[in-house]
């Protein structure tokens, strides 16, 4: 399918492209879930993203208005076979043009690594009848399952009982930063979609996160070594909740308590701030007991998100 539909056109989009994209985003995520589930900071971070070429891994699709009605982009993973689409559209047709374009373009990034075929993976919404169908049609599969889970906050919340041996580290020191960075690349080894980052990479896309802050980084060092580490972000502040993007423990490290005391810790700076809640994703085929983990102190799911994959050559 190579040409649009009468009346539209194409093009990359800009930086200042954010807020009209961010009304079409709204407009399909509400249509399927309810709520508008994306921010203008986020929006803004998905355009500077390092290594993201918008010249080349984006599309943006304006109607005759000039209004957009299809979005879409191609993220690829360092040099690896894996590549993460998204497409965005209310119109069914603008959903086959825009997947025409993504799915073309990683094979060009998967090609670009050395990889005779490659991985492509797009999140969707249970909810998300129209897509689930669209992404199967095409190919892809059920990969995996992620689950948004939420505890709410009614007044304080103690800190997190000590835990012998741990310490809590704030990532304000460039040192913690670099173990909490080794850390991250042992802690997450073997989880979907995971590929490893260089210290300079990581650090890059944490410092560009409009939503990070690097006291918001903590490194858990067990027994005097660097066991575990809790990344939290402003990303659900429009709902005044606290997130937590990343916690990870190193295998080692696993079963003394790590994983509960820094949600613990996450939990009590976020009612300490004001916060009502904290958020976090959570894979369910984590090779972790961490759905247990976070059930057991009291979140609970409230959104599900598939991530369909699927292998082309």
């Amino acid at each position: 399918m190579d040409a649009l539909p009468a009346g539209h056109t194409v093009r990359p989009p800009r930086a200042d492209d954010a807020e009209p994209i961010l009304g079409l985003v709204h407009a399909c995520t509400t249509a399927v879930v309810g709520f508008a589930d994306y921010t203008l900071d986020e929006m803004r971070d998905e355009l500077a993203r390092p290594g993201f070429d918008l010249a080349r891994d984006a599309w943006l699709v304006l109607d005759a208005a000039g209004a957009p009605v299809g979005y879409a982009t191609a993220n690829g993973k360092g040099g690896s076979d894996q590549v993460d689409v998204e497409v965005v559209s209310r119109d069914p047709v603008l959903v086959d043009w825009l997947f025409t374009r993504v799915l073309r373009r990683a094979r060009e990034l998967g090609q670009a690594g050395g990889h005779d075929a490659v991985t492509v993976d797009h999140g969707v919404y249970r909810d998300d009848v129209a897509l689930r169908e669209r992404v199967a049609a095409l190919g892809f599969e059920v990969a995996t399952t992620f689950h948004r889970m939420r505890v709410d906050h009614v007044g304080d919340v103690p800190p997190p009982a000590p835990v012998p041996g741990l310490v809590l580290r704030q990532a304000v020191d460039p040192r913690v930063r670099r173990a909490a960075h080794e850390v991250w690349n042992a802690s997450f080894a073997g989880h979907f979609g995971f590929v490893p980052k260089t210290y300079g990479e990581w650090h890059d896309g944490q410092d560009r996160k409009s939503v990070f802050d690097w006291s918001g980084l903590w490194l858990a060092e067990l027994d005097g070594r660097p066991a575990g580490f809790l990344e939290r972000t402003d990303q659900f502040a429009d709902e005044n909740r606290g997130y937590v993007g990343h916690l990870g423990v190193r295998a080692g490290a696993r079963g003394r308590g790590v994983a509960k005391h820094l949600l613990g810790h996450a939990f009590h700076l976020d009612a300490r701030d004001g916060r009502v809640g904290t958020v976090l994703h959570v894979d369910s085929n984590n090779p972790t007991p961490a759905l247990g983990l976070y059930e057991s102190v009291g979140m609970r799911p409230v959104l599900v998100i598939d991530v369909w994959r699927g292998r082309f050559g």
